[in-house]
């Protein structure tokens, strides 16, 4: 039998993420999975070298965050005003990631699927807040670039997104929000 774990996971470059919006440029779940692993990884080590405070291993912060939207390689990506629109919806489509998620293991050796599991059904409770940072903090740099490019269409996401980065109350995440995200606002020149 073929383990064809790997090679749908080479197709994340094909799911496309802001599907609902005009888009400067299209960013795909692979770039998007790099990006919220390296932020993942970031605040990790921020909350644990800058701030001294307790939290999880930075780099299975970076490993999960890879993984993340691996269930997307299924379903597709859903957009945020449709899978959060109500408690039900956003159960239900909770069980269809899980199911993904296990068809996605079930194609990988039995010997394996131990160490992704908690990775693509994003079952680690110690890595999800970091992680779930990460991504939000992954879409709102999205919104700041697309509006840097002159795309007013994002200028609602990004107070939105701003909104609940500030609201998450995670040190982590104020410490970069207040050290790190203005250069995402400039141009090459001005790095």
């Amino acid at each position: 039998m073929a383990n064809e774990f790997y090679a749908l996971l080479g197709r994340m470059r094909n799911i496309t993420r802001w599907g609902l919006m005009r888009n400067t440029f299209s960013e795909n779940v692979q770039e998007h999975s790099h990006q919220v692993a390296v932020l993942a990884h970031a605040l990790a080590l921020i909350r644990r070298e800058i701030l001294h405070l307790p939290g999880p291993d930075p780099e299975k912060c970076a490993v999960a965050a890879l993984y993340h939207d691996a269930s997307e390689i299924l379903t597709g990506d859903m957009p945020t005003p449709i899978k959060y629109y109500n408690p039900e919806l956003r159960n239900a489509y909770k069980a269809v990631e899980k199911v993904a998620g296990n068809k996605l293991l079930d194609m990988l050796p039995q010997e394996l699927r131990a160490s992704y599991e908690a990775y693509v059904l994003e079952s680690d409770r110690e890595l999800e807040p970091i992680v779930k940072a990460a991504d939000k903090l992954a879409a709102h740099i999205k919104c700041i670039e697309e509006l840097k490019a002159g795309n007013s269409e994002f200028s609602t996401a990004a107070t939105q997104t701003l909104e609940a980065l500030r609201g998450a109350c995670r040190e982590e995440l104020t410490w970069f929000l207040d050290n790190c995200l203005e250069p995402f606002s400039r141009n090459l020149d001005q790095l």
